[in-house]
Formats: structure tokens, C-alpha cells, sequence
């Protein structure tokens, strides 16, 4: 055939293969454009749809080639640039997509649309700066993009810049009316009270709430739930949202061939875990010992993670306590699916929810036969292909059935694992960290998005009440600190009364922790981690548990302190509680005691008793599936008794 025949056929195939993409029939479209590119291997345009055919079809390793074939024919190609690059930010290999953008001559043409999917690659692979300074570019192309200010405001976000994150996304609310709206209204939420910036936080978060009751299917992946933890909002509203996610990032996905759950007699229940966490995060830290003290007669465990790597020691004891370590990272979520679904995993817990770098929507392909939500996220998924929430009597009462997308399976004290091997250092001498020796000290180390107006009120009472009172909080990020003493002068609340510690490791938070006498917890979002360190350094935590799980954890883990008695049914009960133990000193240092000289027979901090318990209860699901029954509500097995405090409805009012 003559060369003039071949670039004609060429031609051909690839006209044809376009008609095939108009329809999308990605399968015939690719066998087109194959034979395009064979007929004209030096043709870059076929090499550039080839890659996108196999980037629709989920090959996405051989559209990384096929668009490295097209820059090779043709380097200065933006089309061929941004479709390897794409394909290699859904492998998850950012830096690689960086690398590509930057390879581009610089005489190449770019578009505002290549400038933002270059600031995108940038801020994914944590180079912020840059990202920002690139998306400046794309701005002055196209300076109405809603969606170039919202990744702007997520770089400023990493870079403790809240109140400059917090004008990018206003001015995203400002220019969208759809889906990237309610994203950035979640956001700018978050970030207003991440800097305690309050001045329009009524009608943002109302405005949040309105978006995210009208957004429709096709813009729900937007959507983030997690925002709704920390505003008073109802539990229908959480659920709503997370569904609506769900059903979002999973549109199109196909369940894998349900397999059934059958055990040999002496064979070993395979448990499957899912999570980025695996590296010093929270996380890891709380789950170490619980996989540590497993009974490894009667499980094996894969954990499947796609977790940055350090060199942490949680991070080395959560592998040795595995029997499998996969790492994912740059993994599609099909392919960590047919994994899953290879190893024969029976019970598959999912720890991450609805948090930053989750990946649980791939738990719609059903990799395993019984799937379970579990500690990293406080909530309902709202997800149908999630079987179970794995909580306890508090956090997830079953008269709050309603509230979840999955069946309630809970553990008899508490859902929050803890690990007794971590130090419990001496304490820090109060003169070193600013607290006078004889001062009451009332601390709250949450984050300041935990922190409402509300709660100052409530605090301000306290201080006002107890004359040798302070303050101690901890000092998350300028912007905050200076807004939040504002705030505490406008109450009344002198700065002098007022101290903000640090940020420390672990065992320096946890010797400074000691110098306090009270934990003052924050709603609609407890403290969770930082309640539990609280306890483990004798520091009594005060709370009041709402309607939602994630404002009921530190209700959950005094009752497995036995300290029911600093569990509050209002906020006027929590001031009163509060001074009522200012006043009597005697009782507060019992209390003190309690957690000090019971700490390591607490059913909060007794390991071996949650693991058999935990280990028990996933026995029960998988127990159900092997006899061919569907889920249902698990209760919790010997319970023990709780007061009123705890009634499953409780108030709801945090008045």
C-alpha cells in the first residue's frame, strides 16, 4: 500500500473511531484508533485517542504509554501532556504528573484549562506553593472560575493559611450556583471556624445546609460530609449527604460476582482492612495494639493500604502486626477490588469514610461478602454496598437505627480501640508551659474548628465563676489564636487568663496533659483521640452527647472510665458540673486518682478485653453470612449498665 493509501485508511479508521466516541462506545472507538496508528505509527493525533479510549476503558497504565508514544512524536503537545498526566493522577503517581507537566517546552501553547490540571497535579503531590502560583496563571486566563479559587483555597488550607483559604472559597460560593458551590460552602465553613473567624458563620453554614438539600445526584461526589461533623445539624442531614456521595462515586461501578462466605473446619477468618492511615496519624495509633492482641488462631489479617510511608514506629508495629501488608497506593480502585476479591477476604473493614484520601467507594464492587465501617470516620457512610457501623451502646444506640445507611453491630463499652503501650510520661512543670502553680486549669486541645461561639459563651461563664481559672488551649494556627482571644475579651475573659500551648509529640502532649486538672469538651464534634489522651493522663473530660455519633465519643469513653457523673445533659449542666468540681477540690482529686491508679483496669485502656471482644464481634457478621443470612443489627453482648445520661435520644438540645 502507498504511503499516500495508508495516511488515507489512516484517516478512516480514525473518523470512524471518533463516530464510535460519540456514542461512546469506548471498545470499538479503541479498535479504530489502533488501527489508525498502525497504518501512521508517526500520526501523534491517533496515539492522543488512543489514550483517551483506553483512559474510558480504566486501562490506565497503557493510556500513561499510549500518550508518552504521542509527546514522543510530538513533545510540544498540551493534549497529549494533560491526558498522560491525568492518567497518571487517577494512578495516584503525582509526582510522575508533575514531572510530565513540567517537562512541556516552554514554547507549547497552555490554555487555562492546562494551567488548572497542571495546579491540580502540583497541590496533589503537596507542592502547594507552587500549585497557587500556577493557578494564579489559569486565573488571569479565566479569572471567573469557581473551581481553580476552590483547589486554591485547598492549598492555602495545607498551608495553615485559613483565613486566605476561606476568601477562596467565598468566592467560589460566589461565582457557582451548583455543585462546586456546596463543595466550597463546606470548606469555607470548615476553614471560618478552623480560623474561629465567625462573623458570617450563621449564614454560611444555613447557606451549607440549603446547598447540600438541593444538590442533585450528578454533583454529590462534591459533597463533603465531613464538614457537617462540627455545625448543628441533623442526623437525616448527615445521612442524606453521605448517601448522596455515595451514590455519586459510585455510578457505573458493577459488583463483582457475589462470592460466598464458607470456612473449612480450623481455617482462619480473613479480615481485610482498607486505610491511608497507616503512618503516625491517629488512626494507626489507636489500632496498633488492637491488631497487636488479636487472636491470630483464628484470623488472618490483610491490611490494604495506600498510606504514605514513614519511618514511625506505629506505622512498623501495625505491619508486624499483620499478617499481610499490601500497599495499594498506586492502585486503581478495580484493581484493589479484584485483590480483595482474590485473597478471599471475608470480612472487609473499611477505616477511613468520609475523611481526606479515602478510597471506600471501591467497596461497591463488593470485593468481600461482609463489609463494615469502622473508627476513622464518626458517622453513617450512607453507603447501601457498606453492611455494618461498627460502634457501641453510646455512640450508636439502636434506637438510632434510622440514622445509618448500615446495620448497627456494637461493641459492649466502647467502639474506640487505645493502645496501652504508649508512654505516660512524668509531667511537665507548669512554670515551663506558662500555668501558674496554683491556678485551675481548664484545657481544650481540640482543633478550633471544634470551637463555636457557643462554646466560648459557655467557657466565659466558667471563668467568670472560678476566679483562679484559666484557659489553656491549644494553638492551632495564628489566625485562630488571635481571633479566639477577641472573641474571649469581648466575653469578658482577659488574655492573662488565657495560655495557648504547642505543638508536641505525643509524649510531650501527653506530660503537659498531666498539668491540667479538667478536659472541657467541645460539641456537636467531642474530642476523640485527645479525650482518650486526656484520660490516659488522669485528666477528667466534661462533655454533653447529642443526637450524632461524633457528638457522643467522649460520653462513650468516660462510661468506660466510669465517670458516668461527668456526662451532662445541657450546657448549663456542663458550666454548673465544671465549677461544682472548682469549688470542691477534694472530688476533682478523686477523680485524678481514679484515671491515675485504675488506668490500666478501665475497660477504655483494657486491650485484651476489646480485642476478644471486637474479634467476637466480627465472628457474629461473618457467622451470619456463612448461613446465608442477611445483615442485621448486632447488639452488644454483655452489656453493663449505664445511667440516663446515655438515653439514646438524649436532649439534642446543647442549650
Amino acid at each position: 500500500m502507498k504511503p499516500a493509501q495508508r495516511d488515507q485508511r489512516a484517516q478512516q479508521h480514525w473518523q470512524a473511531g471518533l463516530a464510535q466516541v460519540r456514542q461512546k462506545q469506548w471498545h470499538r472507538a479503541l479498535q479504530e484508533f489502533d488501527q489508525a496508528a498502525k497504518l501512521a505509527p508517526r500520526q501523534a493525533l491517533y496515539r492522543v485517542n488512543q489514550a483517551r479510549a483506553l483512559m474510558a476503558l480504566g486501562r490506565l497504565d497503557d493510556a500513561v504509554a499510549a500518550a508518552r508514544e504521542a509527546l514522543i512524536l510530538d513533545p510540544a503537545s498540551p493534549v497529549a501532556c494533560r491526558l498522560a498526566a491525568e492518567a497518571l493522577t487517577q494512578l495516584h503517581r503525582h509526582a510522575e504528573a508533575v514531572a510530565c507537566f513540567a517537562a512541556l517546552p516552554q514554547e507549547a501553547a497552555r490554555d487555562h484549562d492546562f494551567h488548572a490540571a497542571h495546579g491540580n497535579a502540583l497541590f496533589l503531590a503537596g507542592r502547594q506553593q507552587q500549585a497557587i502560583e500556577v493557578f494564579f496563571k489559569a486565573l488571569a486566563l479565566k479569572i471567573d472560575s469557581p473551581l481553580v479559587h476552590y483547589r486554591m483555597g485547598l492549598c492555602f488550607m495545607d498551608l495553615l493559611m485559613k483565613e486566605e483559604a476561606s476568601e477562596c472559597f467565598r468566592t467560589a460560593v460566589a461565582l457557582d450556583d451548583g455543585g462546586i458551590r456546596a463543595m466550597a460552602l463546606a470548606l469555607l465553613v470548615h476553614e471560618s471556624r478552623q480560623a474561629c473567624q465567625w462573623e458570617h458563620l450563621a449564614d454560611e453554614t444555613q447557606a451549607l445546609r440549603e446547598a447540600i438539600a438541593t444538590t442533585d445526584e450528578a454533583n454529590g461526589q462534591l459533597l463533603s460530609p465531613f464538614a457537617l461533623l462540627a455545625i448543628d445539624c441533623t442526623p437525616a442531614e448527615q445521612r442524606h449527604i453521605g448517601a448522596l456521595r455515595s451514590r455519586s462515586l459510585t455510578a457505573g461501578i458493577k459488583p463483582m460476582p457475589p462470592r460466598a462466605l464458607k470456612r473449612e473446619p480450623g481455617q482462619r477468618l480473613r479480615i481485610g482492612y482498607l486505610s491511608s492511615d497507616i503512618y503516625q496519624h491517629a488512626t494507626a495509633v489507636l489500632m496498633a495494639e488492637l491488631l497487636e492482641r488479636r487472636d491470630r488462631e483464628r484470623f488472618e489479617v490483610f491490611m490494604y493500604s495506600h498510606s504514605r510511608a514513614d519511618s514511625s514506629l506505629i506505622r512498623a508495629r501495625v505491619i508486624a502486626a499483620c499478617d499481610h501488608f499490601v500497599d495499594v497506593s498506586h492502585e486503581t480502585n478495580r484493581v484493589i477490588a479484584e485483590r480483595i476479591h482474590a485473597d478471599r477476604i471475608d470480612v472487609l473493614v473499611e477505616l477511613k469514610g468520609h475523611t481526606r484520601d479515602s478510597r471506600y467507594e471501591l467497596l461497591a464492587y463488593r470485593p468481600a461478602p461482609v463489609q463494615a465501617s469502622y473508627l476513622g470516620y464518626p458517622g453513617t457512610t450512607g453507603a447501601e454496598f457498606i453492611d455494618y457501623v461498627i460502634g457501641d451502646p453510646v455512640v450508636t444506640p439502636l434506637e438510632h437505627a434510622a440514622n445509618y445507611s448500615e446495620h448497627i453491630a456494637q461493641l459492649p463499652w466502647t467502639y474506640q480501640p487505645n493502645d496501652r503501650q504508649r508512654a505516660l510520661p512524668a509531667p511537665a512543670k507548669r512554670s515551663e508551659l506558662g500555668l501558674a502553680d496554683d491556678a485551675l486549669v481548664l484545657c481544650c486541645f481540640n482543633q478550633a474548628y471544634k470551637i463555636s461561639p457557643h462554646m466560648l459563651d459557655l467557657w466565659a461563664r466558667m471563668l467568670q465563676r472560678v476566679p483562679d481559672a484559666v484557659l489553656w488551649m491549644l494553638a492551632w494556627n495564628p489566625q485562630a489564636q488571635r481571633n479566639l482571644l477577641d472573641e474571649l475579651a469581648q466575653r469578658g475573659v482577659a488574655s492573662e487568663r488565657v495560655v495557648f500551648g504547642d505543638k508536641r509529640s505525643l509524649e510531650g502532649h501527653l506530660s503537659r496533659l498531666r498539668c491540667a486538672d479538667l478536659f472541657l469538651d467541645t460539641w456537636p464534634c467531642n474530642a476523640h483521640t485527645t479525650a482518650s489522651e486526656a484520660l490516659w493522663a488522669g485528666v477528667p473530660v466534661v462533655t454533653v452527647p447529642g443526637p450524632t455519633f461524633a457528638s457522643r465519643v467522649a460520653a462513650s469513653l468516660l462510661r468506660a472510665c466510669h465517670l458516668d457523673e461527668l456526662v451532662c445533659d445541657s450546657g448549663e449542666a456542663y458550666v454548673d458540673k465544671v465549677v461544682a468540681l472548682a469549688q470542691d477540690r477534694t472530688h476533682l482529686g478523686a477523680l485524678q486518682r481514679h484515671l491515675d491508679e485504675r488506668r490500666m483496669e478501665l475497660p477504655l485502656f483494657d486491650t485484651d478485653r476489646l480485642a476478644r471482644d471486637y474479634d467476637a464481634l466480627l465472628e457474629r457478621m461473618a457467622d451470619r453470612a456463612a448461613r446465608g443470612l442477611p445483615p442485621q443489627a448486632l447488639p452488644a453482648a454483655g452489656l453493663g449498665p449505664f445511667r440516663s445520661a446515655f438515653s439514646p435520644l438524649g436532649d439534642g438540645s446543647h442549650g
